[in-house]
């Protein structure tokens, strides 16, 4: 082995042991948030804020930056491992900023946070939260101008979720994807709504546990490399490629909100599996960002798993677990009735158009946290306020209002426009699937996705963190992102839907 290769290695083992300890706090984070009991709470926000200070100062310390510096000059390297090295310079530049105190103190009141969070949810009152959140608000403040940026603070944190990702590219984004939105809405108001009063039906909790787990199995999850559980707002988590959970929630009283959390978590899930298990603790172990993980998520749960062609195979499979809720609906109704547009109150619920205002609601909500004209306190009336103005909707109380995602809790302030991003990702790649895959919607409705999953597998999981977002949509598509292909999917299937 030369000397470039050995302190190469030296390099890879330095981040795999920093990946074991994160990998180790989020373990317990998973268990937090699935299992861990009441009285654990205060003993777990130290662990986890002890594991993430000590991952903070391996990554930080003279070592790691001597085996970078030594190696980010070299020529003696692979293409994939110049890519990791600069990748990790990029990285350690970034964390150098955060010095290991605030790291430790920013994981200590994002733990406080999120079991205010939970209590205030349980009692329906955001006051139990609005300290706890204020004090997260302050450290995300703090967390922007140490890491820099050029126009917003906002901007530093957006870059944390999507590489180059800033308020002026969004805004851009979304001032196309609004209007478009509201032609199609005032297009669906000139026609009935679908009946879909079926899904709210009485649905065995067991039998509904049961039936996700069937989809996650024709999705090609491995359940030898992953597992599922119940948590207060389904997540998707991993501590390696061969090692990746998801959650879900169940109602009775609602098919659909653990039918497409399922589908949705799975999405997440098979891109964290299709990953590089080569590359385990290093940047191109990594998914690329959280706009291209939410275009997994999302062309899983509305392009195909809203899809007629998808219940065509399973349609039959869901009418045998629950016969007296479905056997008098037609397919027809169903795919009418889960593809239904209205205006409702919570985003993890909404229909695939009016979704999108859920999130512009967040994200305007949160450039103005972080820039200061906003504060925790002032949350619940401008929030009730956004969702009157742009969905018609009355907040009846916190808990369908500002208490609904999780989000805010754990800190992930810069998280929420990923998910509009990462649905006009998801139409972009479907729409190139279509057309470069024979017959793609035929192999669905046998109930077929390998061929889905080797399209993902050759265009977004083997890269990891190799290109940026754009770029491998570039490399996907033959473009970079062009929400037009998200407008004319919608077009095509809600016209379609709501006609004479």
């Amino acid at each position: 082995m030369s000397t470039t290769q050995q302190v190469y290695e030296n390099y890879r083992n330095k981040l795999q042991q920093i990946a074991d300890v994160k990998y180790a706090a989020a373990v317990l984070q998973w268990d937090q948030e699935t299992y861990l009991p009441v009285k654990g709470n205060e003993a777990r926000g130290r662990q986890l804020a002890t594991l993430t200070a000590i991952a903070h100062q391996m990554f930080t310390e003279t070592t790691t930056e001597n085996l970078i510096n030594e190696l980010i000059s070299t020529s003696d390297l692979t293409d994939q491992q110049s890519k990791n090295i600069e990748l990790s310079a990029y990285d350690f530049n970034k964390s150098k900023k955060l010095p290991s105190s605030f790291v430790r103190k920013s994981s200590e009141v994002i733990n406080k946070s999120f079991h205010a969070w939970i209590a205030a949810r349980k009692e329906n009152d955001f006051k139990i939260f609005e300290n706890p959140l204020q004090d997260v608000i302050d450290i995300k403040k703090q967390e922007a101008d140490l890491l820099g940026y050029e126009a917003h603070p906002y901007d530093a944190l957006m870059n944390e979720y999507d590489r180059g990702l800033t308020v002026k590219e969004t805004d851009r984004l979304f001032a196309k994807l609004s209007p478009a939105i509201t032609e199609i809405l005032d297009h669906i108001k000139q026609f009935p709504q679908p009946d879909n009063s079926f899904l709210h039906r009485h649905f065995d909790k067991t039998k509904q546990w049961d039936f996700g787990l069937y989809l996650l199995k024709n999705m090609h999850f491995d359940f030898e490399a992953g597992r599922q559980d119940i948590s207060e707002h389904p997540f998707t988590t991993n501590f390696s490629s061969k090692d990746v959970r998801v959650t879900t929630r169940i109602d009775e009283n609602d098919l659909a909100n653990m039918v497409w959390s399922c589908i949705h978590e799975g999405g997440h899930a098979l891109y964290e599996q299709g990953l590089p298990d080569e590359q385990y603790g290093l940047p191109l172990g990594e998914y690329c960002s959280l706009s291209i993980h939410e275009s997994q998520s999302r062309i899983w749960e509305n392009c195909i798993g809203r899809g007629i062609e998808f219940w065509q195979h399973h349609y039959p499979t869901l009418q045998s677990y629950f016969p007296d809720q479905l056997k008098t609906i037609d397919i027809r109704q169903f795919y009418r009735g889960i593809n239904t547009v209205q205006p409702s109150l919570i985003r993890t619920e909404a229909d695939e158009l009016t979704y999108h205002f859920h999130v512009m609601i967040r994200y305007e909500i949160e450039k103005k946290l972080i820039e200061g004209s906003l504060n925790a306190k002032d949350i619940p009336s401008a929030w009730n306020e956004m969702y009157q103005k742009n969905l018609n909707i009355k907040v009846p109380n916190d808990k369908q209002g500002c208490l609904q995602d999780v989000h805010w809790s754990h800190g992930s302030f810069g998280y929420f426009p990923t998910y509009s991003i990462g649905s006009l990702y998801a139409a972009q790649f479907w729409s190139n699937m279509n057309g470069t895959i024979p017959d793609l919607k035929k192999e669905i409705s046998l109930g077929n996705n390998m061929s889905i999953i080797n399209w993902l597998q050759k265009n977004i999981f083997s890269f990891g963190r190799y290109y940026h977002s754009s770029e491998l949509c570039k490399i996907a598509t033959g473009e970079i992102l062009n929400p037009s292909y998200f407008i004319r999917y919608a077009k095509d299937k809600f016209y379609d839907i709501y006609k004479k």
